[in-house]
C-alpha cells in the first residue's frame, strides 16, 4: 500500500507536511528552519550553530533532564539537529506513543529558548571543542580548502562553525544578533515540520496543528541572495548558476548515475582499467538557482588523469540524450529506496521537499540544464546498462530443498514486514586471512555499490579469526544479493588481486577506537607472517579450512527455500557459534589513531544474567554522565554511554574524545559518575522494557538482536528480556556498580596513542 500525504499551511504560517507509512514502527519529526550560517551577520561566525546548540540545553517548561535529548533517549530513538548554509533542521524518532511529547518539546525549545548567559558560556566552550577537532580532521580541512578556493568572496568559502574568538558573548552587539536572529527566523513563516509515522493523517494533522502553534505568526522573510558563483577552476569540482527549480533533484539523478558501476558506465570504465580505487560525488551547496558539487575520486598511482577526466566528460555527453530512460530506473531506485527508509529518513525528505520519487517534468529540465553546463564531448564506448535485477520484486525461481544445518532461523520478525537479514560467519585459521580479507573487500566492492544505490545493505568485515557478511534489505533483492555476493567470495574478479596504492583515510580517534573493539573483545593477537603473493590456490585452501554458521532473520517459506537455493554454494564446512571471549580483570589496550586528540573506550562486559540490569543501568547513566561529562565539564562534543553488544558479549560502553583532557582523567570522571550511583525510576523502567517488543524495535535493530543472541548462544527470547527488566530493582543496579568498580572485575578500556606510554593508566593504578 503506498504512502498517504497530506500538506497544510496553518494560521501562523507554518508549513505541514503529514506522511501516513503503515509499514512503519516508529514516527519522526522533522522541522527544517529555512536560514542557516550565511543568514547570520557576517560580522558574528557560527551565531546560527551556537544557537542550534543552546536549543538542547532546556527551558523553564522542559528542564535539560526532561528535554527533547533525554526524552528521546529514554525511549531508545534518534534526535540530532544540523545546520547548513541556508536552513537548519532538528529532527528526532520515536514510538508512535510518545511523538506527541516529542513534538511538544521540540516546538516549545524551538519557540521560547533560554539564552541565558551562563549556558551561552558553557555551550561556548562545547562549540571550541568542536572547532578544535575540526581543525584537526584532514578531510574537514581539505573540504574547507575546496570550498576557499572554489567560492572566494563568496559566502562558502567564509568561516561558519564558531569558536571561542567568534561568538562574542559579552558584547551587547553580539546579543542583539542573536536574540534577532531566533525572532527573525524561528516564527512560523519560515518553518516546515514534516510529521510521519503509521498514525492516520488525521491524527497526525491534529499533533501537528496542536503544537507548532507555539511559533508566533509570520510572514515568510526574504532570504538575501547570495552573490555569484565563480565558474569552478579545481577538477572535478562544477559550479552552476541560473539553474530552474529542481535542480537539486536533478544532481540527485546525476550522481545516481556517476555511481553506477555497471558494464557501460563511466565507473565500470575505470575499473575496467584498473584504476579506481574509490569514488563519492556529494553537493556542496544548492540555494537559488546556485548549485556547486565535487567527485572525489581515489586512483592508483598508474592512473592517467586526463583520460579520466576525457572519459568523464564522454560520459557526460552520452547522458544529454539519455535523459527519459534514465529517469525511468531512477524512479524505480526511489521506489526501493522509500519502501526501505525509516520514520526519520522520511520526514526528513519531506521537510526539504524532496520525497522519494522520480524527476517530473521540471526538475528533468533542469536535469538537462545540468549536463548542458558540463564539459562533454564524444569519447568512449557507452551504454545504458541492462535492468537491475536487485529491483526485481518477484523472489528468484527454486526448487524445494532442505536448509543447512549451520543455518538458524529466527521467527522473531514477521515476513510482513518485507524485511529480512542474513548473517553468514566463518571461522578463518588461515595465516593468509588478512591478506585475503582485502582481496574479497575489493571484490565485493562493485557489488556494495549497486547494493548502496538500489537501498540494500551488504557488509563483510572482520573481527578476530572471523569474517562475517551480512546482507539485509527487501527480500527478493537480498535473495539476488547473497548468491551474486558468495560467488564473488568464492571466486574474486582478476582485478581484485591487485592490492591499492593509496591507504585509505585515517578515523578520528573515537572512530578508531570503535573500529578496533570487536578485535578487542576477541583478544585477536597479530598473524604470522603470511605469503608475500597471494593467489586462488590460497583462497581455495582458506574456504577448505573455513567453519561457517549463520542466522536468517525475517524470510518466510518460500523465501527459505529461495535461499537453501543460494547457500547451496556456501564455501566452508557447517558448524556451530563457538564460546564467547573471556577475560578476567581490568585490560588495556592503546590503538594507534590519527589526530592529537585523547579518546577513551571504557567496554565493561557483562554476565547473561546481569543484561536486564546492566540495560537499566546503562539507561539511567545516559544523563549524568552526558551532563557531567559533556555539560558541566566541558571535555568535547563526543561523550556518550549505552548497553552494547560486540561479538556476543553484553555489556555497557563508555566514550569520550577530548581536545584538552588526558586519558587518565577521562577515566577518572566516568569511575566518579559510576561511584555516584543511580536511582531506579519506575517510569523508564516500564519505558526501557517497552522498547523490547517486536512493534517497538526498528526492523534492523531486530536482527541485530536476533545475531547477537545467536553468537551468545543465549536461551531465551524478547519476552524474557522485558521480564527481566521489570523485575529489577534497586539493589540489582547497587550490586552491578559494586560489581564494576571491583578491581577484580572484568574490563577493556582502549585509547588512542596521544598521551605518554602509561601516562593513561595513572587513573586506576
Amino acid at each position: 500500500m503506498p504512502d498517504a500525504t497530506r500538506h497544510l499551511t496553518l494560521a501562523n504560517g507554518l508549513q505541514l507536511t503529514l506522511r501516513h507509512a503503515p509499514r512503519l514502527k516508529h514516527s519522526a519529526a522533522a522541522l527544517r528552519v529555512h536560514a542557516g550560517s550565511h543568514d547570520a551577520p557576517g560580522k558574528w561566525p557560527g551565531l546560527a550553530h551556537f544557537l542550534e546548540h543552546l536549543f538542547f540545553l532546556g527551558t523553564a517548561r522542559f528542564p535539560l533532564e526532561d528535554g527533547l535529548m533525554r526524552y528521546v533517549q529514554a525511549l531508545g530513538g534518534q534526535v540530532n539537529a544540523s545546520t547548513r548554509e541556508r536552513t537548519t533542521d532538528f529532527f528526532f524518532e520515536v514510538p508512535p506513543s510518545a511523538l506527541a511529547g516529542g513534538l511538544e518539546r521540540l516546538c516549545q525549545m524551538l519557540a521560547e529558548p533560554d539564552l541565558g548567559i551562563e549556558r551561552q558560556r558553557r555551550e561556548r566552550e562545547v562549540i571550541h571543542a568542536e572547532f578544535i577537532a575540526w581543525s584537526r580532521n584532514p578531510q574537514a580541512q581539505q573540504q574547507f580548502a575546496l570550498l576557499q578556493a572554489v567560492a572566494p568572496g563568496h559566502p562558502l568559502g567564509a568561516f561558519h562553525a564558531g569558536n571561542r574568538y567568534t561568538l562574542a558573548l559579552h558584547d551587547p552587539a553580539f546579543q542583539q544578533a542573536l536574540h534577532g536572529f531566533h525572532q527573525r527566523f524561528y516564527q512560523g513563516g519560515q518553518l516546515t515540520l514534516s510529521l510521519c509515522g503509521p498514525q492516520p493523517l488525521d491524527e497526525l494533522e491534529m499533533l501537528g496543528r496542536q503544537h507548532a502553534a507555539q511559533f508566533s505568526a509570520g510572514a515568510r522573510v526574504s532570504q538575501a541572495l547570495p552573490p555569484p558563483l565563480a565558474a569552478a577552476t579545481l577538477p572535478r569540482v562544477f559550479s552552476h548558476a541560473q539553474l530552474p527549480a529542481g535542480a537539486e533533484q536533478a544532481l540527485e539523478l546525476l550522481i545516481s548515475c556517476l555511481g553506477d558501476s555497471r558494464p557501460g558506465t563511466w565507473l565500470a570504465a575505470l575499473r575496467q582499467r584498473g584504476w579506481l580505487q574509490d569514488f563519492k560525488a556529494e553537493a556542496l551547496y544548492a540555494y537559488a538557482g546556485q548549485l556547486m558539487w565535487h567527485i572525489d575520486l581515489q586512483l592508483t598511482e598508474n592512473a592517467s588523469a586526463e583520460e579520466v577526466d576525457a572519459l568523464l566528460q564522454g560520459w557526460f555527453g552520452f547522458l544529454q540524450a539519455a535523459a527519459e530512460p534514465l529517469n525511468a530506473e531512477f524512479e524505480l531506485l526511489q521506489q526501493s529506496r522509500e519502501r526501505s527508509a525509516s520514520a526519520i529518513e522520511l520526514a526528513r525528505r519531506d521537510s526539504a521537499g524532496q520525497p522519494f520519487a522520480g524527476l517530473d517534468s521540471q526538475a528533468l529540465q533542469a536535469f538537462r540544464a545540468l549536463l548542458a553546463g558540463l564539459p562533454s564531448r564524444v569519447h568512449g564506448h557507452w551504454q545504458l546498462p541492462a535492468g537491475e535485477p536487485l529491483l526485481v520484486a518477484d523472489l528468484p525461481a527454486a526448487r524445494p530443498q532442505p536448509l543447512p544445518a549451520a543455518l538458524q532461523i529466527s521467527n522473531l520478525l514477521p515476513s510482513a514486514r518485507q524485511y529480512t537479514a542474513l548473517y553468514l560467519r566463518w571461522q578463518v585459521p588461515s595465516a593468509a586471512r588478512q591478506q585475503l580479507q582485502a582481496v574479497l573487500e575489493r571484490a565485493l566492492q562493485p557489488l556494495q555499490e549497486r547494493c548502496a544505490r538500489v537501498a540494500v545493505q551488504l557488509q563483510f568485515n572482520a573481527a578476530g579469526e572471523y569474517w562475517q557478511l551480512r546482507c539485509a534489505g527487501l527480500p527478493a533483492a537480498v535473495l539476488r544479493t547473497v548468491q551474486l555476493a558468495l560467488t564473488l567470495l568464492v571466486q574474486p574478479p582478476a582485478g581484485s588481486w591487485l592490492a591499492p596504492s593509496t591507504p585509505p583515510a585515517g578515523l578520528i580517534p573515537i572512530r578508531a577506537l570503535l573500529k578496533q573493539l570487536p578485535d578487542a573483545v576477541l583478544g585477536a593477537l597479530p598473524l604470522p607472517g603470511a605469503p608475500d603473493t597471494l593467489a586462488q590456490a590460497q583462497l581455495d585452501s582458506l574456504w577448505q579450512q573455513a567453519r561457517w554458521h549463520g542466522l536468517a532473520v525475517g524470510f518466510d517459506d518460500t523465501a527459505l527455500n529461495a535461499l537453501a537455493t543460494a547457500l547451496q554454494h556456501c564455501p566452508g564446512q557447517a558448524s556451530t557459534p563457538g564460546p564467547l571471549p573471556a577475560w578476567a580483570n581490568h585490560r588495556w589496550q592503546r590503538v594507534d589513531a590519527h589526530g592529537s586528540e585523547h579518546a577513551v573506550l571504557l567496554f565493561c562486559p557483562l554476565p547473561a544474567a546481569m543484561e536486564a540490569a546492566g540495560r537499566l543501568l546503562a539507561q539511567s547513566l545516559q544523563g549524568p554522565v552526558y551532563q557531567r561529562l559533556r555539560v558541566e565539564l566541558q571535555l568535547g562534543y563526543a561523550v556518550f554511554s549505552a548497553f552494547r553488544q560486540v561479538e556476543g558479549v553484553g555489556g555497557l560502553l563508555f566514550g569520550v574524545q577530548s581536545p584538552h583532557t588526558s586519558q587518565a582523567q577521562i577515566l577518572d570522571h566516568l569511575l566518579t559518575v559510576l561511584r555516584r550511583g543511580v536511582t531506579v525510576d519506575p517510569a523508564a523502567r516500564q519505558a526501557l522494557a517497552g522498547q523490547f517488543a517486536e512493534p517497538a524495535m526498528a526492523n534492523e535493530e531486530l536482527a541485530e538482536w536476533a545475531w547477537q543472541t545467536c553468537l551468545a548462544t543465549q536461551a531465551g527470547g524478547l519476552d524474557a528480556l522485558r521480564g527481566a527488566i521489570l523485575a529489577t530493582q534497586q539493589m540489582d543496579l547497587d550490586h552491578l556498580l559494586d560489581y564494576l568498580l571491583d578491581s577484580d572485575s572484568s574490563w577493556l578500556c582502549l585509547a588512542n596513542a596521544a598521551a605518554p606510554d602509561g601516562a593513561w593508566l595513572t587513573a586506576t593504578e
